[in-house]
C-alpha cells in the first residue's frame, strides 16, 4: 500500500479510540463499514465541493477504508468504528487537498507546478534579508538576548538563568537592540522612499 507510512500516524492520533477486542475478519469488516459508507461518501463529496478539488469522493472513501482495514488487520483495537472511519476520511481529504496545493497553483486559469506564488517567495526572502541586516548591526550579546526574547519567546527569568547575567542588564541590552533596529529600519525606509 502506498500510504503505509501514514498508518503509524493514525495509531498515535487515534489512541483515544483504542479498546481491547478480538481481531475482526474481512467479512465482518465489510459488513461493519457497509452501513457507514454513505456517510463517508457524503463527507468526502462535501469536502471536494467546498475545496474545489477534482478527486473522486469514491476514491477518497476507498483510501480511508483501506487505511482503516490496515489498522484492523494489524490487530489495532477500535472502540468506535464509525468515529475512526470518519476521522480517517477527513484526514485523507485534507491530505489530498494539501498535496494538490503543493503540486499546482493556478495562474491565469491554468495550473502550473509550484504552489507558493513568486511574490510570496520574494517577500519572504526580503524579510529574511532585512532580519539578517538588522541583527548584523547588533553586538553579539544584544543579538543573543534579542533572539532569546523575541524568537524563542523566553522570559527574562529564563534568559537570566540561561546566561547567568542579571535581568536588569538583559532588559537594557534588549531595549538598546530594539532601538538600534528601529532606527536602522527607519533609516533604510527613508532611503527606499527617496529612490522611489
Amino acid at each position: 500500500m502506498k500510504n503505509s507510512k501514514n498508518i503509524f500516524n493514525f495509531r498515535d492520533v487515534f489512541a483515544t479510540y483504542r479498546v481491547e477486542s478480538d481481531k475482526m475478519t474481512r467479512t465482518e469488516f465489510e459488513h461493519t463499514v457497509s452501513g457507514m459508507r454513505g456517510k463517508l461518501l457524503n463527507t468526502a463529496r462535501y469536502f471536494m465541493k467546498v475545496s474545489g478539488a477534482a478527486e473522486d469522493a469514491e476514491d477518497i472513501v476507498q483510501e480511508a477504508l483501506t487505511e482503516l482495514w490496515t489498522l484492523y488487520d494489524s490487530g489495532y483495537p477500535v472502540r468506535n468504528v464509525e468515529a475512526l472511519a470518519m476521522k480517517i476520511t477527513k484526514t485523507v481529504c485534507v491530505r489530498h487537498y494539501r498535496k494538490r496545493k503543493i503540486l499546482t497553483a493556478p495562474i491565469d486559469g491554468k495550473e502550473f507546478s509550484g504552489g507558493v506564488p513568486a511574490s510570496e517567495r520574494v517577500d519572504l526572502q526580503e524579510t529574511l534579508n532585512v532580519r539578517k541586516m538588522l541583527l548584523g548591526q547588533l553586538s553579539d550579546t544584544q543579538r543573543q538576548y534579542f533572539i532569546m526574547r523575541n524568537e524563542r519567546m523566553m522570559s527574562l527569568d529564563e534568559i537570566a538563568a540561561a546566561t547567568g547575567h542579571p535581568q536588569s542588564s538583559i532588559k537594557a541590552a534588549i531595549s538598546q537592540a530594539r532601538k538600534i533596529m528601529r532606527e536602522s529600519l527607519m533609516e533604510s525606509d527613508c532611503k527606499r522612499t527617496k529612490y522611489e
